[in-house]
């Protein structure tokens, strides 16, 4: 792996200019991503509690929490499950994405957390981009939305993968003989992101150029504003 994809440097580029010994919130639900920033901050020795929230949504969603928790004590790094009750419905993705933020910011400001780091990577804002490309916006809906930093409910977020892919991480993880688990929800034809992986797959799109040109279109909005 290139210096350039280490998670861990990625992770310490992020938190530059934090003060050392500062509480480190982890959201870790267990998949590649997220398993890869766990044991990326801890390498780094970073003060660290970790999170991991159920939004009530799958059966096997509470034995995956606790398989994180097992990880997280294995590191010796606390680690709580946050339990959401969702109704079903429409936009059910859109309510789990409101409701895991707000008892993240909760969670961070009950422990005196300063920031939580995120596991989005550059295939999530390529994604993002596919997918508002389908919906015909314009520069401002097209820009990258997942700043790598964001202040937020009185608790700041950072994405240190942004320009790390999932394939990048999930080798790292392989040669670190680190475990982790796959959703399955990633691969239901239900929701559009599922769809939209899918068909940036059959037609090669690379999400690393994808994600550059979303930074492109941040940096145009920014200028434009």
């Amino acid at each position: 792996m290139a210096a350039s994809d280490d998670p861990a440097r990625a992770v310490a580029a992020a938190l530059d200019g934090m003060p050392e010994g500062r509480a480190v919130g982890v959201a870790v639900s267990g998949g590649g991503d997220s398993m890869a920033l766990l044991h990326a901050a801890h390498r780094l020795g970073l003060r660290l509690r970790a999170a991991t929230v159920d939004h009530g949504l799958r059966a096997k969603a509470a034995r995956e929490a606790r398989g994180v928790a097992d990880a997280c004590a294995s590191l010796d790094v606390p680690h709580d499950t946050l339990v959401l009750t969702l109704p079903p419905g429409p936009g059910v993705q859109s309510r789990a994405r409101a409701g895991r933020y707000a008892a993240l910011s909760g969670w961070a400001r009950a422990h005196d957390v300063d920031v939580v780091l995120l596991g989005h990577t550059a295939d999530d804002v390529a994604e993002t981009l596919a997918m508002r490309l389908r919906r015909g916006v314009g520069v401002d809906g097209l820009a990258r939305m997942q700043a790598a930093w964001r202040d937020r409910d009185g608790v700041g977020w950072a994405r240190p993968f942004l320009s790390l892919t999932r394939a990048a991480l999930r080798d790292d993880l392989r040669a670190r003989g680190i475990a982790w688990t796959e959703d399955p929800s990633n691969d239901d034809p239900a929701h559009e992101r599922s769809l939209t992986r899918a068909a940036m797959a059959d037609l090669e799109w690379d999400a690393t150029a994808l994600a550059r040109s979303a930074t492109a279109l941040r940096e145009a909005a920014d200028a434009l504003d």
